[in-house]
């Protein structure tokens, strides 16, 4: 049986540290911060200018000014600190920010993403994804191990524009977990959901990947 949405972000919060500094992708990432495990400390910082989010806000109780990047109300800490996107930006790029969770549309053996655009589909703009997965620490991938027509998203390389080459450290789908020592290693398959085999994985997957 396949994982849920929250279920696989449960999953990616088990790849979370002590102390890390992370950022949230929009979509199924932003429910990371619901499953940060019980006394461990982690300070989530948006590219929009805020460190040290806070969980969402009950219904009644949400400031339409306190949003997140993906436009979402959210709560500030005791702890929270606000700066101009600049500042956000030079965190990310100059390798202060530990982990980040993104969605995916594709990803590659070789580890390149594409998630920032559909070619002939109208977008909002490119994010800070491309900063993200050039500058944070460990990149963890969140997505549909299919796409809505059933072909697969992990490939052996990407037909989409990149966000970024060889940047992948895991990917977590619906399916399975892979992961890689580094960036010259394959992705090995270290985890599938329950009920779901080996076999399975690999008849929904183009990529090559380890056992």
């Amino acid at each position: 049986m396949a994982w849920t949405r929250d279920q696989m972000a449960a999953r990616a919060a088990r790849e979370l540290r002590e102390g890390d500094f992370v950022n949230l992708g929009i979509g199924i990432p932003t429910l990371v911060a619901n499953h940060v495990p019980e006394g461990m400390t982690v300070t989530l910082q948006s590219e929009n200018g805020m460190l040290g989010i806070g969980p969402f806000p009950f219904e009644g109780e949400e400031d339409a000014d306190l949003i997140n990047a993906g436009k979402q109300t959210i709560s500030e800490l005791p702890q929270s600190t606000y700066f101009d996107s600049a500042q956000s930006f030079a965190m990310i790029r100059g390798g202060k920010i530990d982990l980040t969770v993104l969605g995916a549309m594709e990803i590659s053996q070789g580890g390149d993403i594409a998630n920032w655009m559909i070619p002939g589909k109208m977008i909002k703009g490119m994010g800070g994804a491309m900063d993200l997965v050039a500058g944070v620490k460990r990149i963890v991938v969140v997505m549909e191990h299919c796409a809505r027509d059933g072909s697969p998203k992990f490939l052996p390389a990407c037909t989409l524009p990149l966000t970024g080459r060889n940047v992948v450290d895991i990917i977590i789908t619906d399916l399975a977990v892979f992961d890689r020592p580094d960036h010259q290693s394959p992705f090995r398959l270290i985890e599938a959901a329950p009920g779901v085999t080996t076999d399975d994985v690999a008849a929904r997957t183009t990529a090559s990947f380890v056992y």
